[in-house]
C-alpha cells in the first residue's frame, strides 16, 4: 500500500515537472533572443527532469510477480531525443534532412520474465 502511494507520487512528479517543461511557451513568432533563452531554460529542466527520473529509477524496486512497470529507460531515451531536438535547433549546423522517428510515449509495459542474458563467471 505505502509502496503503491509512493509509486504513484513518483509518477505523478514526473508527470508534473514534464509538463512544466512542455508548457515553456515557444511562440514561432517570438523574439529570437526571448525564444532562445526559454529553450535554455528548458534544457535546464531537462537537466533537472532526467536526475529525478534517473533517482526515481533506482529507488523504485523491481517486485517479482509485478505485471507491470514503469519503463524509465525508454522515457529517458525520449528525454534524450527531446534534448536533441532542442540543442540542434539552438546550434544549427547546415541543412540537414531531420530525423521523424516518433517518440515512444507509452511508459506502461508488461515485465518480462525473469532471466539473466549474461553468462555467469565461473570461480
Amino acid at each position: 500500500m505505502v509502496l503503491s502511494i509512493r509509486c504513484r507520487a513518483v509518477h505523478g512528479g514526473v508527470s508534473l515537472l514534464l509538463t512544466a517543461v512542455l508548457a515553456v511557451p515557444l511562440a514561432a513568432h517570438a523574439d529570437v533572443p526571448a525564444q532562445r533563452q526559454d529553450l535554455a531554460a528548458v534544457l535546464r529542466q531537462l537537466d533537472a527532469l532526467e536526475r529525478f527520473v534517473a533517482h526515481s529509477a533506482a529507488a523504485t524496486p523491481i517486485v517479482p510477480g509485478d505485471r507491470y512497470h514503469f519503463d524509465y529507460p525508454r522515457l529517458l531515451a525520449d528525454l534524450a531525443r527531446v534534448r536533441t531536438g532542442i540543442q540542434s535547433h539552438l546550434t544549427p549546423s547546415r541543412a540537414q534532412p531531420r530525423d521523424l522517428t516518433e517518440l515512444a510515449g507509452d511508459y506502461r509495459s508488461e515485465r518480462a520474465p525473469q532471466h539473466n542474458p549474461l553468462p555467469q563467471a565461473q570461480p
